[in-house]
C-alpha cells in the first residue's frame, strides 16, 4: 500500500466519525517516513516511548475534540497491559497491510484473524468475492465463520448455512454422472477451503472419511434419508452407507431443503437417480413393507414402488376395498415430492404420477361402489331406477370417466402401471355395471314403458320449453339464457353445478329430464326449441318443428316467435361486452349451441378423446356461464342442458357387442349405431321397437328400432361412443339451472379455503423427531374449498426441520377425521431453550402464511448420543 492510499484509507475513517485511530506497524513498514504523510486535521502521536497516562490525558482532558493517530511500531499489547484499552474499544484499529486493510474493510473485531485472511489472500485477491463476503460478514465472526462465508460465496448462495451451500455445491457437480465434479469445487480446493467444508461436513453429518469425496458425501446423504424416514431398517446392502444416527435428522432437513428448493431441484432429481442406480435401490425394495415407504421422499423409484404396490392391493381386496385408506396414501404422495407436478424438474413425470394416484383412487371408488350394490339392482319400478341413476348410479359413469382420464396422462408416458388395474375395472364397469343396468332397466322397457314414455314427477324433454324458459320468462325474468351442449350427459353436468358453485358465487343446481328416443342430435335439438307440435316429414329428416325444418340454420328462426336467437358458442365468446350486449339487446330468449363431446366422441379417428371433451366441455361451460353471460351480458338466469347423453367405454367391442342386422327391415328410412328410423317397422328379437308419436311428441307415423342393452347394429364410424338408444346415460337429460348471487346471498357464497389450527396450548420440542397435530376446523364444501399447506419449524427466516405439504380436504363431517398428524425432523444444531421458534403453516400455493405458532425447543441430552 503506497502512501497515497495510506492517507486515503486514514481520511476515510474519521469520515466515518472516529476521532482516535490506533495504527500498529510491527513490521516498521512506515515508521521513517510517518511523518510525511497527510493526516488531514488530526495530529500524529507516536505513543512509543511515551507515558502512556501522558498520551491519555492529553487526547481526553486536554484536546477532546481533536482527531488524533497514535502510531506504534509495536504490536497491540495484551488488554491487561494496555493503559488506553478503554480508548481503543471507542477508537477504531487501522493497520497498512494487505491482510489489515481487508480485515479493516470486512469489520472485523479480533485482531488475530489478519493471519487467517492471509491464509485466505488467494480468495480475497477478487473484488467481486470481497464484496460478496462483506455483505455476509459480522464483525464478531471467529475464522470457522469467515471460512463458512467464503464457502457460501464461492457456492453463490445468500443464506451462509452450511446445508444451503452443500446442496449448492453438489447441485453443481456430477454433469456428466458421479464420477466428474465442478468448478465450483475446483475453486474450493484452489482457495484452500476443502479442508474446512470437510470439517463443516463431519460437524453437521457425521461424514468423517479419510477418503472424503463430494461423490461419497452425495450417496451418504441420499441414504441416509431413506433410512430416517423409512419405517423400517435397512437392508444390509444399504446400512453401511448411513451416515451416523445421531446426525440422520440433518440429512433429512438437508435433502428436504433441497427438494423444496425452487433453483436446485431439478439437480437434485437428476442426482437422486444417479444415485439410487449407483447402490441399487430398486433390488433392495421389494424386502421392505410398503407402509415403511409411505413417508420416504428420496428416490422416485420408491414412488413408482408405492404406486404399484397400492395398486396390487386395490385389484387383490376389490371385493373388500377401503377406500378411504387409499385416499389417505395417495393424497400423502401426491402431497410429497415426486406425484406433485409444482415440485421438482420434469413436470411430465409428475404429472403422470400424480394422475397414476388419482386413477388409484377413483378404481378403489368404483369397486366400493360396485360393492355397495352385491349382485346388481333390484328396483321395484322404472321411477325408482330413474331416480336412483340421477342420486347415485350416475357415480358408476363419473368414477369410470376418471380412471380413464387419469389412466390415459398415465400411458402418455409410456407407462403400463395401470394395465392390471385397467382390466379390473374395465370388468366392473363394462361387464358388470353396464350389463347389470341394461338387464334392469330393459326389463322396464320390456313390461311396457316404451308404450308410455312416461315417469311421474319427471319432465320429458320436449316439455323443456314451456317448463323451464317460459315460466322463467312469465316469472318476470327479462332475459333467458340456454346452452345446449351436444351429449353433455348428466355425470358431465354433476362435475359443472360442482364447479360452478366452487369457482363463482352462483347458485347452480340440476334435475333430470326424460330424454327423447331415440336419443339422437336431430330429434333432441328439435325438442329443446319452442313448439306445438314435432313432426317428421315423408323423408325422415330433418325433424320439422311447427312445419319449419329444425337444422341449424333455422333455429333463428323458430325461436323469432318467442323473441329468442340462436348463436354459436364460440361467437358469443369472442364478441366484446359492448358487441355481445347489442346482439342480445332486442331478444327475451338465447339459445347458444356448444358442441365438443359429440364433435370428438362421434368420429372414429377421435372417439379415444371422448372424456377429455367432458372435461374441456365443463371447462367451457362453466365459464360460458359465468364469464360471458352474467358478467359481459348482464344474464340472471341460465340454463344449461343438452340434447342426449352418450355411451363411452374404453375396451374396444368385439363381435359379441353388435346385435347384427343381416338386412334393414323394410320401412327403413335411416339406419345408425344405435338407433334405425323407419315406418311400418315389424317387430324384432334383437331390437326394442318403439314410435316417436309416443317418446318424442313427434307425429308423422315414425317408429324406431334401437339395440337392447348397450349393444350396436354396426361398428361403422366408430363404435365406442354411441348415442340414440335407451340407457340411462343416453336419456337421463341434465337442466343445470344457475343464477347469480346478490347482496347478502353473495357473500355467504364467497369462496374461501377451510381454515386449519394447530392442537395443543404450548409446544415444547424435546426430541429430534416432532409430531404435531392440525385440525380442519370446517369441512369441504362447494365455498369451502381444500387448502394446501407447507408445514415446518423455523429460526427467523431460516427452517430448523423438513419442510412437509400436506393437503387438507375432508368433506367429513366429523371432527376426529378432520385431524392430519404431521412429523418433522429437527436439524441437530444448538438451540436455545428460552428463545421462541415458530411452527409455520404456510399456503402452498400463494406462499401466503396462513398460521404462525410458538414453540420452544429443549433436546435432551440423549438425543446427541
Amino acid at each position: 500500500m503506497n502512501e497515497d492510499q495510506v492517507s486515503t484509507a486514514l481520511a476515510r475513517l474519521f469520515q466515518e466519525g472516529y476521532r482516535i485511530v490506533f495504527w500498529n506497524d510491527p513490521d516498521r513498514e512506515f515508521e521513517d517516513g510517518i511523518e510525511s504523510l497527510n493526516f488531514g486535521a488530526a495530529k500524529l502521536v507516536k505513543v512509543d516511548g511515551l507515558p502512556q497516562l501522558e498520551t491519555k490525558i492529553r487526547i481526553e482532558r486536554q484536546e477532546p475534540e481533536q482527531q488524533f493517530v497514535l502510531y506504534s511500531a509495536a504490536e497491540v499489547p495484551a488488554p491487561a497491559e494496555d493503559w488506553l484499552l478503554d480508548v481503543r474499544l471507542y477508537g477504531r484499529t487501522f493497520r497498512a497491510d494487505r491482510a489489515s486493510i481487508l480485515h479493516g474493510e470486512l469489520g472485523l473485531l479480533d485482531q488475530t484473524l489478519r493471519d487467517h485472511l492471509k491464509l485466505r489472500s488467494k480468495f480475497l485477491a477478487n473484488k467481486d468475492r470481497i464484496a460478496r463476503l462483506q455483505k455476509l460478514v459480522h464483525e464478531t465472526d471467529r475464522a470457522s465463520d469467515i471460512d463458512r462465508k467464503m464457502l457460501a460465496v464461492i457456492a453463490r448462495v445468500e443464506q451462509p448455512d452450511v446445508l444451503n451451500t452443500v446442496t449448492a455445491l453438489l447441485s453443481a457437480s456430477f454433469s456428466d454422472g458421479l464420477q466428474s465434479e465442478s468448478e465450483l469445487w475446483n475453486e474450493v480446493e484452489k482457495f484452500g477451503l476443502a479442508e474446512s467444508f470437510w470439517s463443516f461436513a463431519k460437524i453437521e453429518f457425521g461424514y468423517d472419511d479419510p477418503s472424503a469425496s463430494l461423490r461419497g458425501l452425495l450417496t451418504r446423504l441420499f441414504v441416509t434419508d431413506f433410512a430416517h424416514f423409512a419405517g423400517s431398517e435397512l437392508p444390509p446392502a444399504l446400512g453401511h452407507l448411513c451416515l451416523p444416527r445421531n446426525r440422520w435428522p440433518n440429512a433429512g432437513v438437508c435433502l428436504a431443503q433441497w427438494r423444496d428448493s425452487h433453483t436446485r431441484s431439478e439437480a437434485y432429481d437428476r442426482l437422486s437417480d444417479l444415485v439410487a442406480g449407483s447402490v441399487g435401490i430398486e433390488k433392495c425394495l421389494p424386502s421392505m413393507p410398503m407402509e415403511a415407504l409411505l413417508e420416504v421422499k428420496t428416490f422416485e423409484v420408491v414412488e413408482k414402488y408405492v404406486a404399484a404396490q397400492l395398486r396390487d392391493r386395490i385389484v387383490e381386496n376389490r371385493s373388500a376395498i377401503k377406500p378411504a385408506e387409499v385416499k389417505a396414501i395417495a393424497l400423502r404422495r401426491q402431497d410429497g415430492y415426486w406425484a406433485d407436478p409444482e415440485r421438482g424438474g420434469d413436470v411430465s413425470h409428475r404429472k403422470a404420477l400424480h394422475a397414476v394416484y388419482e386413477a388409484l383412487v377413483a378404481a378403489a371408488d368404483l369397486f366400493d361402489l360396485r360393492n355397495k350394490f352385491g349382485d346388481g339392482f333390484a328396483y321395484s319400478s322404472a321411477k325408482d331406477m330413474f331416480d336412483a341413476y340421477a342420486s347415485e348410479l350416475w357415480r358408476f359413469d363419473r368414477l369410470y370417466r376418471d380412471f380413464i382420464l387419469a389412466a390415459d396422462r398415465t400411458e402418455a408416458e409410456g407407462w403400463d402401471v395401470l394395465k392390471g388395474l385397467k382390466t379390473a375395472v374395465e370388468e366392473c364397469y363394462v361387464n358388470w355395471f353396464l350389463q347389470k343396468v341394461s338387464q334392469k332397466w330393459g326389463s322396464f322397457l320390456d313390461s311396457g314403458l316404451l308404450d308410455n314414455w312416461k315417469l311421474d314427477g319427471i319432465r320429458n324433454q320436449q316439455r323443456f320449453f314451456d317448463a323451464k324458459v317460459a315460466a322463467a320468462l312469465e316469472d318476470s325474468v327479462k332475459r333467458v339464457f340456454v346452452i345446449v351442449s351436444d351429449a353433455f350427459r348428466y355425470e358431465a353436468a354433476k362435475e359443472l353445478i360442482d364447479d360452478l358453485n366452487g369457482r363463482f358465487r352462483v347458485n347452480a343446481s340440476i334435475e333430470p329430464m326424460l330424454g327423447v328416443l331415440p336419443s339422437y342430435t336431430a330429434l333432441g335439438m328439435a325438442a329443446l326449441l319452442p313448439h306445438a307440435k314435432l313432426t317428421y316429414p315423408a323423408a325422415g329428416e330433418p325433424v320439422l318443428v311447427d312445419g319449419v325444418s329444425s337444422a341449424a340454420p333455422n333455429r333463428t328462426t323458430i325461436l323469432g316467435k318467442r323473441k329468442g336467437i340462436a348463436v354459436k358458442a364460440d361467437e358469443i365468446r369472442e364478441m366484446k361486452k359492448e358487441d355481445g350486449r347489442e346482439l342480445v339487446r332486442p331478444y327475451e330468449v338465447v339459445y347458444i349451441y356448444h358442441n365438443v363431446i359429440d364433435a370428438r366422441g362421434d368420429s372414429a379417428s377421435t372417439e379415444s378423446e371422448t372424456f377429455e371433451a367432458v372435461k374441456q366441455a365443463v371447462r367451457e361451460i362453466a365459464d360460458l356461464v359465468k364469464k360471458t353471460i352474467i358478467d359481459k351480458l348482464n344474464g340472471a338466469v341460465v340454463f344449461v342442458t343438452a340434447d342426449h347423453g352418450f355411451l363411452f367405454q374404453e375396451r374396444r367391442l368385439d363381435l359379441t357387442d353388435k346385435n347384427a342386422l343381416k338386412d334393414r327391415p323394410a320401412g327403413t328410412l335411416i339406419a345408425k349405431k344405435r338407433y334405425l328410423l323407419g315406418r311400418e317397422l315389424p317387430k324384432s328379437e334383437v331390437a326394442y321397437r318403439g314410435e316417436t308419436a309416443v317418446t318424442a311428441g313427434a307425429d308423422g307415423g315414425m317408429q324406431f328400432w334401437i339395440p337392447k342393452g348397450n349393444n350396436r347394429f354396426h361398428f361403422v364410424g366408430g363404435s365406442r361412443f354411441v348415442h340414440g338408444g335407451a340407457m340411462l346415460q343416453e336419456v337421463v337429460v341434465p337442466v343445470v339451472t344457475v343464477r347469480e348471487k346478490e347482496g347478502s346471498s353473495r357473500e355467504r357464497t364467497r369462496t374461501t379455503q377451510v381454515p386449519v389450527t394447530v392442537l395443543g396450548q404450548t409446544h415444547k420440542i424435546t426430541t429430534n423427531r416432532w409430531a404435531v397435530e392440525l385440525l380442519q376446523t370446517e369441512k369441504v364444501t362447494d365455498r369451502r374449498k381444500p387448502v394446501t399447506l407447507d408445514i415446518g419449524v423455523y429460526d427467523g427466516p431460516t427452517p430448523v426441520t423438513n419442510i412437509e405439504r400436506m393437503t387438507f380436504d375432508s368433506a367429513s363431517d366429523v371432527f376426529e377425521e378432520r385431524k392430519r398428524r404431521v412429523v418433522l425432523s429437527l436439524e441437530q444444531r444448538t438451540y436455545d431453550k428460552k428463545k421462541p421458534y415458530y411452527l409455520v403453516l404456510r399456503n402452498a400455493a400463494t406462499e401466503a402464511e396462513e398460521g404462525r405458532v410458538e414453540v420452544s425447543i429443549n433436546i435432551a441430552f440423549m438425543d446427541e448420543f
